[in-house]
């Protein structure tokens, strides 16, 4: 068994997987990124921004805590949100510890009214840690008589108030969290923050800064494919395509003489290149594919895993 040196006492090193559930813009993908201490999954504003189960490792003398976002959980009526369901069922297999995450500033929150989310706690057979984020958002004196409804309404391991954005509360989540996380050795070297290829980041970095200009339906028939990611010393270039439902959105994604696109691509360059920390040439293109959110192919294509199977094919071919 490894274990770590501690204040001179010799400590259980603990490890495992942690399933993050919740309804859209919960802050999931905004907690990741603040526990990982980097940006590692997109946020935005709309919902069901995120679309695959993403992993997010924290490493600490202490222990190892792999956690693993997941899409919002809401009624799938697409081929899509079907997909995205599948994704948050993937993430339950095999996990140590859920966590539930709830936005407590929500007004006509009550506990035992979000079935959905308990149905999936009630599964769940081992611990489930409830997480009651936008506590900043929320008056304190509403907070405690929150936390006893929650106590009564399922039998969670812990509940703990946080804020994602600003971070507090986060460190007593993460105490909560390896607490009920097995003895074991590490799962991935310490200096390693996410199992996500850089490529499909880069595709997710586009597809946000696209949908902090977009508006209406326009995100949700967005979706971002990297076509090409060559490293060369001295610059990476990225070539993504853009797909969209109908030619509207084409126009309004495009822009007044390539206004948007241009802002789209500008930020997401800018990003890029701060977070991979190289000269970037990044191409973006724009391309119609008729109601692909109801073709499961192309929904199946959206998988990075997916993804790096079909280059593997095709680099065995070009061989």
């Amino acid at each position: 068994m490894l274990e770590k040196e501690n204040t001179g006492k010799k400590q259980p090193f603990r490890s495992g997987f942690v399933a993050i559930i919740g309804r859209p813009n919960a802050g999931k993908s905004t907690l990741v990124n603040q526990l990982v201490g980097q940006k590692i999954a997109i946020v935005t504003s709309k919902p069901q921004t995120t679309r695959n189960r993403i992993q997010g490792i924290v490493t600490k003398p202490e222990g190892q805590i792999v956690f693993i976002d997941t899409p919002g959980l809401h009624e799938a009526n697409s081929a899509l949100g079907k997909q995205m369901m599948r994704e948050v069922a993937a993430a339950l297999e095999g996990i140590d510890v859920l966590l539930v995450m709830i936005d407590a500033s929500r007004t006509e929150l009550r506990a035992g009214t979000d079935e959905l989310l308990l149905e999936k706690a009630c599964r769940f057979r081992g611990k489930t840690i409830l997480a009651l984020n936008k506590i900043d958002r929320l008056p304190k004196p509403k907070l405690l008589p929150l936390i006893e409804s929650f106590a009564e309404s399922f039998e969670f391991a812990a509940i703990v108030p946080i804020s994602a954005l600003k971070g507090s509360g986060c460190n007593e989540l993460l105490e909560e969290i390896l607490k009920h996380l097995p003895e074991g050795v590490p799962y991935f070297p310490e200096d390693q923050v996410t199992d996500q290829p850089e490529r499909f980041l880069a595709a997710e970095i586009i597809r946000e800064k696209a949908i902090q200009v977009m508006y209406h339906e326009v995100p949700y028939a967005l979706a971002v494919f990297v076509e090409k990611f060559e490293e060369t010393p001295k610059l990476l270039r990225i070539e993504a395509l853009m797909n969209v439902e109908r030619d509207s959105q084409k126009k309004i994604l495009i822009g007044h003489k390539g206004e948007t696109i241009k802002k789209i691509g500008t930020t997401a360059r800018k990003e890029l290149e701060a977070i991979l920390g190289v000269k970037i040439y990044l191409g973006l293109y724009v391309k119609v594919a008729p109601d692909w959110r109801e073709n499961p192919q192309k929904v199946r294509e959206l998988d990075w895993r997916h993804q790096l199977e079909e280059l593997g094919e095709g680099n065995g071919q070009e061989e």
